[in-house]
């Protein structure tokens, strides 16, 4: 497991990225549904995937700096999904998937419920940090470092930690988050369940054993 640290801008436009997933695309399933299109188990939406549908030359996993909390309502799982505050105090854990600027920018349209097939520009999120395309969930690009000599990316809400009330995390979403971290290696069922189980929205509703069930079923 490698921890991803805050780094200085960088310029230019990169070959490669590294896509942190913090939520349910940790899980290689989700994540082919989001690249080759289609529709994961569990879920209520079909995905129409990514121009390149090449997967991920690598996947490792990582730790951010900041803090996962659960809040509005998915219409795919039912429950409170999965947001990261870069600025909280506090630790993410995600899995870094390698992939190439377009396939970051699909998979990105497609959480912002838009048409898969325009690239981003990244230079203003690897410049200042991070950058809002839009009000919506997961329309708010950010850098949260570099890893490998490639830049780490991921997507929020343009909320912080606190802002919106919490919403407690559906059972099949669950176990697509823990399942995702246990397949990238590099932790125990009992570390992702407790982390699972303590963060804003899942605690109080979830424990580490139940979260433990989850995977076990």
């Amino acid at each position: 497991m490698q921890v991803v640290r805050r780094t200085a801008a960088r310029a230019g436009q990169p070959q490669q990225v590294w896509y942190a997933a913090y939520g349910s695309n940790m899980h290689r399933e989700r994540l082919r549904a989001y690249i080759c299109g289609g529709r994961p188990r569990g879920a209520e939406r079909w995905y129409p995937g990514c121009r390149d549908r090449t997967m991920p030359t690598e996947s490792v996993p990582v730790e951010l700096p900041g803090a996962v909390y659960f809040a509005t309502t998915s219409p795919v799982w039912g429950g409170g999904r999965a947001f990261y505050d870069p600025a909280a105090e506090g630790r993410t854990f995600a899995v870094a998937h390698l992939v190439t600027p377009g396939q970051f920018s699909d998979i990105a349209a497609q959480e912002m419920y838009r048409e898969p097939g325009a690239e981003l520009e990244l230079s203003g999120v690897l410049t200042h940090g991070r950058v809002s395309l839009g009000e919506g969930r997961y329309e708010t690009l950010v850098y949260a470092g570099e890893l490998a000599e490639h830049p780490v990316l991921t997507f929020t809400a343009p909320w912080r930690l606190g802002e919106v009330p919490y919403v407690a995390p559906a059972a099949a979403y669950v176990r697509y988050l823990a399942s995702g971290l246990l397949q990238a290696g590099g932790r125990t069922a009992e570390t992702v369940a407790r982390y699972l189980s303590g963060a804003p929205g899942a605690e109080g509703h979830w424990s580490t054993g139940a979260v433990l069930e989850l995977v076990g079923e």
